[in-house]
């Protein structure tokens, strides 16, 4: 009895590791598995010199949302019926499975509709709406599941995408709501708060330093560091930016946690170490090398790459020294796959280079798009989604011979 008993052990263990390796593969969130815009997939076609092919596309209506790609589906928001409205998609194909208008239409003159892109996790989805709702739904259905209102949104309306890990869902609120706030992922049932800065535009994200889990809050006024488990902060960076716009995501790696902002305030390094039960944080190096408007950067073997509000370029992490520059290639964004750099400019064409410190040569330039691209994309089993203000396409990238068409 005792080893029976053993052996449904290691079955069950071993289903539990590679439902983790399965989840951990897949694209369920803003940035991707480890939240640093760099994808596992490999062996897609990086020259073109004909038509890449379109799949499909996908009218959704206008928001800024990125895309979750989990199994065969697609998640992402568009505007509906005057509604802010959360998608999934058929991965194949780009019909709709099934929305859900979940709360009313964001106007804003830059572009209206949701600005959070989904997070999918233990069959749920999660999303945050431009004017402060926070809803989990039922990922094989849409149903809701639960939901909060938050009442500080910030003048282009709330942006960041939900944070779940472990038993938690964790948002940006602002003020008195608590600069982050958790709840417990599957009933909603509040958990923590820290903070009271105004609300960033930018997700919560985690980090491992010392063998204990943070998120740091790029809040409004400050970059915040708290405990995962309990909420409690353990460090504030202030962080003055004009009106108060701190979007791209923080990097961490190897002790140190980097910001950057775009109008003239720059970016900077900090060197984090422990003091009692806080952390501190140095100052290894500030520049305006990196002026980050609402990109996010992608940290590869030491240098940062990004295409911020005035050009696409590469800098040394470590030391804020720039190895190259393009200039005139600006608010572009940019995923990382298989050694290249995936660039889709704010006007549609996409560009794709390996990746490297002594330049940006790309081996493909391509009209995939028209109209205002500001929404990073997504590779996932050789197919890249895109999209503008109106809508999604998917591409196929793997060189399998789909029958080429030209996006509109």
């Amino acid at each position: 009895m005792h080893s029976r008993r053993l052996i449904v052990a290691v079955i069950a263990l071993a289903t539990v590791v590679a439902s983790a390796e399965r989840v951990t593969a897949e694209w369920g969130w803003f940035r991707g598995p480890n939240h640093d815009g760099i994808s596992a997939d490999k062996g897609f076609q990086k020259e073109w010199k004909e038509p890449i092919p379109l799949m499909w596309e996908a009218k959704v209506g206008s928001a800024f949302s990125s895309f979750a790609v989990v199994s065969d589906r697609v998640f992402t928001c568009g505007t509906s019926e005057g509604q802010q409205t959360l998608y999934c998609l058929d991965a194949k194909t780009g019909k709709v499975i099934w929305k859900n208008e979940f709360e009313v239409e964001f106007r804003d003159s830059f572009g209206n509709g949701t600005r959070a892109t989904p997070t999918v996790a233990w069959g749920k989805v999660y999303i945050q709406g431009a004017k402060g709702r926070l809803l989990c739904v039922d990922a094989e259905t849409g149903k809701d599941v639960w939901s909060k209102k938050f009442s500080e949104a910030p003048m282009w309306g709330y942006s960041g995408s939900v944070l779940v890990e472990g038993d938690l869902a964790i948002a940006s609120a602002g003020n008195a709501q608590g600069a982050l706030v958790a709840f417990d992922r599957m009933t909603g049932e509040k958990r923590w708060q820290a903070g009271d800065d105004p609300v960033g535009y930018s997700t919560p994200y985690p980090f491992t330093f010392e063998g204990k889990r943070y998120v740091a809050g790029f809040t409004g006024k400050s970059a915040i560091v708290v405990e995962f488990a309990t909420g409690r902060q353990v460090l504030r960076i202030p962080w003055k930016t004009n009106f108060q716009v701190n979007v791209a995501a923080p990097i961490y790696d190897d002790g140190h946690l980097f910001l950057t902002s775009g109008y003239q305030t720059g970016c900077a390094l900090f060197k984090l170490t422990s003091e009692g039960d806080k952390l501190s944080a140095k100052q290894v190096w500030k520049s305006k090398v990196l002026m980050n408007k609402f990109q996010s950067c992608i940290l590869h073997d030491g240098y940062l790459y990004s295409c911020d509000q005035k050009a696409l370029v590469c800098v040394e992490f470590l030391t804020g020294e720039e190895k190259w520059r393009i200039r005139r290639v600006k608010h572009g964004t940019l995923v990382l796959a298989d050694g290249h750099i995936l660039l889709l400019t704010q006007s549609g064409q996409l560009k794709i280079a390996p990746v490297s410190t002594n330049g940006f040569d790309a081996l493909t330039e391509a009209e995939v798009l028209s109209g205002k691209c500001w929404t990073v994309s997504v590779i996932d089993n050789g197919k890249l989604y895109a999209r503008n203000m109106k809508r999604v396409v998917c591409l196929d990238l793997s060189g399998a011979g789909a029958t080429p068409k030209t996006p509109k």
